[in-house]
């Protein structure tokens, strides 16, 4: 089964309990929560606190992505405030085995994101410690931005790499219905949608044609 995660850099930050329940409602599977830190990328958004405060509203997934410089000083925030999963960058640690080691001290899932321009076997040696492979599609910092076509062979790449280990491949930046096919098609299994389901006319309608994919 395809899994949806509405990233919420999309929401209304003064209704996002409103937001979140019509997502929930609507049939999503995950909450994708982008943290930026003004550094490792050129925004600021979320904290802990933000991660608290959902988990005390849903119950469903909380897909923390952080975008941060030296996410190592984070992890134990991020997991105490109810974070499932915890994405860090490869390029944004040196010490990238020892991150993922302190996720799961932590009793979370583990993921590593990379930017469209880092190669996919730059994490070779620490497969065997993931839950999740996060492609970046677009460059991160910002929502709305066009999706990149290369993603399409790195997912292939990243799919041969991975071979028959269980972690999940998701796909973060400009995915629509369209795209998202595409994407399931070469081995994706989360699809990240923030622009395209909270600006859409109807919200629900989105996710389903995001879930009708898995049924093609």
């Amino acid at each position: 089964m395809i899994k949806i995660a509405p990233s919420l850099l999309a929401a209304d930050i003064l209704n996002l309990a409103r937001d979140v329940k019509m997502l929930e409602e609507s049939g999503a599977h995950w909450l994708h929560i982008d943290v930026m830190d003004g550094m490792f990328v050129p925004n600021i958004t979320f904290g802990p606190q933000y991660v608290s405060a959902l988990r005390k509203i849903t119950n469903l997934v909380l897909d923390v992505h952080l975008m941060v410089e030296k996410p190592e000083r984070y992890i134990e925030d991020f997991c105490k405030a109810g974070a499932d999963y915890v994405t860090v960058h490869c390029e944004a640690t040196p010490h990238l085995d020892r991150t993922l080691q302190l996720i799961k001290f932590h009793g979370k899932k583990t993921g590593v994101a990379l930017n469209p321009a880092t190669d996919v076997r730059s994490i070779k040696y620490v497969l065997d410690k993931l839950d999740m492979v996060l492609l970046m599609s677009v460059n991160p910092g910002f929502g709305g931005q066009q999706f990149i076509e290369s993603t399409y062979d790195k997912l292939n790449e990243l799919k041969d790499l991975i071979g028959e280990r269980k972690i999940e491949i998701q796909v973060d930046g400009g995915v629509n219905d369209e795209i998202g096919t595409k994407l399931v098609a070469c081995g994706a299994t989360v699809l990240v949608a923030g622009s395209y389901i909270l600006n859409h006319t109807n919200p629900k309608k989105a996710i389903d044609l995001l879930k009708n994919i898995s049924k093609n």
